[in-house]
């Protein structure tokens, strides 16, 4: 058996990796976006790494764009399959894929109207939303805990990953010449003791791993209570300095977090009079799916809706659709947090947001979550004293908070509990991938401490006989 290891291999995104049989079964795992990575990343976007028409499957572990972003595309090309994901996925990547088609199309409208004033030829985007559509129609989806044949020679188990609504890992068991291996693709590791979901589920002994290390040179902050750490920005900030609270946040999961938070301190009569919104469609829509999945929260959310039914809704929150009543939040100079989409900062009302709010030292901007280094979301997390958005320079004085608390990746020490599951003299490689080159340097040793004696940080496209 072979491991090509297509993206997310340097990087945080473009999560793509190519299991091929002796017998020429081709199993891809994943099949996401590059995001944040300048020029580079449309020409990233439109070469797949592979054949989609040589394809048997595809094995999705979750919705997020970095990992799904880009199986359109893979259909557009020749992809006659089935990708195979949890049901919540597939409801997710319904309104996840037609949002990113809708980006590529107002993305590339923007491009070539440069193009044009430079009389060069016009691009196409990835996808459409009529190609997401013709997308959706391959989709399988198989539950949790059950082994699922997906080719003659490979079976599928979905084991719960605790990272956003309807995650897996991946562990699949291949049939070669009479001989079993068992591989584990871990996906996207949640955190234990999430606010919203379960945690991270023991998974079978592998004899391979494909590990992502996002977070596998740093912990997150020890023995902070994120929702007290809240209630004093948003006090110092929107009651004390009358300012607005600005927090970049994904549309899926961490916005959903936060708005929980808040939805308790309002309960308990710590929330100060002032108006919040959530200004994004998306994170809307999304919400709406997580309420009509109680049973993937875990037993303290459960507990918790019991005497509140609705923990992503109270008085004084608003979730905003509409692109005029956006405008609008930038018009007006109350004081009032606003959470909008993307988290790292890379595109959508969260950049109009932050251009209005980043040179005014009465705001203050709340990362919480990871940015790729470089990014305009690195940047202003690095607090850095100038940031370009939209092209033009901003002096940066608003005040800048990090809370990783709310990050929706495990770290290190989590990773490696995670791991423990596993009789590491049995687990003949671990493969780092989907994180920085330091990050994966620092986890394989950290890894290696532990007794997984061979453990592989692979280059772009490189290939592994298993």
């Amino acid at each position: 058996m072979r491991l090509k290891c297509i993206g997310a291999t340097e990087t945080v995104t473009g999560s793509k990796h190519l299991l091929e049989t002796e017998t020429n079964e081709r199993i891809l795992l994943d099949c996401g976006l590059f995001q944040g990575l300048g020029k580079a990343t449309d020409e990233l976007n439109r070469h797949l790494g592979v054949d989609p028409s040589a394809l048997d499957a595809v094995v999705l572990s979750h919705a997020h764009i970095d990992h799904s972003g880009n199986l359109p595309l893979l259909v557009k090309q020749g992809f006659k399959g089935h990708i195979y994901c949890t049901l919540p996925t597939l409801i997710l990547c319904e309104v996840l894929l037609m949002d990113s088609a809708h980006i590529q199309q107002s993305d590339i409208a923007y491009i070539n109207k440069k193009r044009e004033a430079e009389d060069k030829e016009p691009l196409k985007p990835l996808y459409t939303p009529h190609d997401v559509e013709k997308c959706l129609r391959h989709f399988r989806t198989v539950p949790y805990n059950a082994d699922f044949f997906v080719t003659n020679s490979i079976s599928i188990r979905f084991t719960d990953a605790g990272h956003i609504l309807g995650s897996a890992v991946v562990n699949l068991t291949v049939k070669e010449n009479g001989k079993l291996t068992r591989f584990c693709y871990t996906g996207d590791v949640g955190r234990y003791n999430d606010l919203i979901l379960k945690d991270p589920a023991v998974f079978p002994q592998a004899d391979y791993i494909v590990c992502e290390s996002t977070y596998g040179d740093r912990l997150h902050e020890p023995d902070v209570n994120a929702e007290e750490r809240l209630l004093e920005i948003v006090m110092d900030t929107c009651v004390e300095k009358r300012g607005k609270l600005i927090i970049p946040a994904f549309s899926l999961g961490r916005t959903q977090e936060i708005v929980y938070v808040l939805d308790k301190l309002k309960n308990a009569g710590k929330l100060p009079d002032i108006k919040i919104y959530v200004d994004s469609p998306l994170s809307t829509d999304i919400t709406d799916i997580m309420r009509e999945h109680v049973t993937c929260f875990n037993e303290r959310l459960q507990e918790y809706i019991k005497t509140d039914p609705d923990p992503f809704g109270f008085s004084n929150l608003r979730y905003i659709r509409e692109k005029n009543d956006s405008m609008a939040l930038n018009e007006s100079k109350e004081p009032c947090i606003i959470i909008a989409a993307s988290g790292m900062m890379d595109a959508g009302r969260i950049k109009h947001h932050l251009a209005n709010s980043i040179s005014n030292p009465r705001n203050t901007v709340l990362v919480v979550g990871y940015c790729t280094p470089g990014s305009l979301g690195g940047d202003i997390r690095e607090k850095k004293a100038h940031v370009r958005i939209f092209g033009k320079p901003y002096d940066v004085k608003a005040r800048i908070e990090v809370l990783d608390n709310y990050s929706a990746h495990a770290d290190y020490q989590e990773l490696i509990r995670f791991l423990s599951c596993q009789d590491k003299k049995a687990v003949k490689e671990v493969f780092l991938v989907h994180g920085e080159q330091a990050a994966k340097l620092a986890f394989k040793e950290k890894l290696q401490a532990e007794g997984f004696t061979r453990v592989t940080l692979p280059h772009p496209s490189e290939t592994f006989m298993l």
